[in-house]
């Protein structure tokens, strides 16, 4: 299991200090990569003081303007949070999360998730994972501080990994095991989800005025079985070839 493929990332922080905390918590885990998706105040001097000792993992963060730039090279998605959604996904512990991910080829990028401090993500962000995090906390007071939530999960992630090095064989879901064929990556997922749509629309199957949930259980839907680089190719042909047969029957009449 290979801890520098995976990023952590901090979305919309807005107290520097988390993010000095946050990469305290990956140092001393093994975890190097963090990535922040438009914090409210960065560079900032709390988050030097917080990392103690962890300023490195600060410095060489990498700061995003969207969260679809910051996962678009990823082959895996994962949000923490402890919202219901409308359309329930995948829940993992911080455990299964790392053991899903230690099943994973080393060279596969992961992405964990972590929104605001205030509201967590938003349900278009946890649109973009694969699988939704849970920490099982106290259900009267479930309320986890982001970089406490982060040293828990990064925890578990340290674990896998020395159980993996031990040769002790990971349990995982079916659908995360290694595979013939890389995984496809997230900005190619998200091309896939445009195309889709708009052949839709194109074959008058949804309505864009009245579109319901068929987008959103449609994406549940493939997220959930983990395309691979060829199977998205194909159905990307299929895509056009049902685009192309509707523009040839527009023609005709």
């Amino acid at each position: 299991m290979c801890l520098s493929h995976i990023k952590i990332v901090m979305v919309r922080t807005s107290h520097a200090g988390n993010i000095g905390s946050a990469a305290r918590a990956l140092k001393t885990m093994g975890l190097s990569q963090l990535v922040l998706v438009n914090p409210d105040q960065f560079p900032a001097p709390e988050a030097v003081w917080m990392a103690s000792g962890a300023q490195d993992v600060v410095e060489s963060a990498d700061v995003y303007e969207s969260l679809d730039a910051a996962v678009a090279d990823c082959t895996v998605v994962i949000g923490a949070s402890a919202r219901n959604r409308s359309l329930p996904s995948l829940n993992l512990t911080p455990k299964e999360c790392a053991q899903m991910i230690s099943g994973l080829n080393s060279d596969q990028s992961v992405a964990i998730l972590f929104g605001r401090e205030s509201s967590g993500l938003s349900n278009s962000e946890l649109a973009l994972c694969h699988y939704q995090l849970v920490i099982p906390a106290n259900e009267v007071y479930p309320v986890l501080n982001v970089a406490m939530a982060i040293q828990i999960v990064v925890y578990e992630l340290r674990q896998a990994s020395l159980t993996v090095s031990e040769g002790v064989r990971p349990m995982m879901p079916v659908s995360a095991t290694a595979w013939d064929t890389e995984l496809a990556k997230v900005k190619d997922i998200e091309y896939f989800f445009e195309h889709l749509e708009s052949t839709l629309q194109a074959i008058s199957f949804l309505d864009p005025k009245c579109p319901k949930q068929i987008m959103a259980r449609l994406r549940r839907l493939f997220m959930r079985v983990h395309l691979d680089e060829m199977e998205l190719g194909l159905l990307r042909g299929i895509l056009t070839s049902v685009q192309r047969n509707v523009r040839k029957k527009e023609v005709r009449v």
